[in-house]
């Protein structure tokens, strides 16, 4: 059995989402928080707004990046990703999203992760059934990433 249609996946990649103030290092100061912990940013989105900011973050070890948010009176909230492996990105889009569509699967929001260790581009999704796409992707051969894969 291959690795797109493993039945035991690993655990499911952890999105964390915090509110930072709106000014200039924010961002920055949260990075250097997590890399002096030996903990890498390997996945980011940003939402600004005039008065905050919401950093979505995947991180090598979210764990003890939980636990340094605790510690540190960060706010934050977690979520489960569906990320998906592609060879090509342009090209692997639309077949992702028409399986998806076929599923009658919804996504929340999608962001592109940092390339894999071999090269190929990562799509992060918040889909609404995250076992279910999990699923509707392994039985569709897509290559799916879990957070054993992403932890370096």
């Amino acid at each position: 059995m291959d690795e797109a249609t493993t039945i035991n996946p690993g655990s499911p990649v952890r999105q964390f989402s915090i509110l930072l103030q709106n000014r200039a290092g924010a961002l920055a100061s949260l990075v250097k928080l997590l890399r002096n912990n030996a903990i890498e940013v390997v996945g980011i989105s940003v939402q600004d707004s005039r008065d905050a900011t919401v950093a979505r973050l995947v991180v090598t070890d979210p764990e003890s990046a939980e636990q340094i948010f605790m510690e540190k009176g960060i706010p934050f909230t977690k979520c489960d990703l569906l990320v998906l492996a592609l060879k090509e990105a342009g090209p692997e889009l639309l077949p992702v999203l028409d399986t998806l569509m076929v599923a009658e699967t919804n996504i929340d929001f999608a962001y592109g992760l940092m390339p894999s260790q071999h090269g190929r581009a990562l799509l992060a999704m918040h889909v609404e059934d995250y076992d279910f796409a999990v699923s509707v992707m392994n039985q569709a051969g897509f290559k799916l990433v879990f957070q054993e894969d992403l932890s370096r």
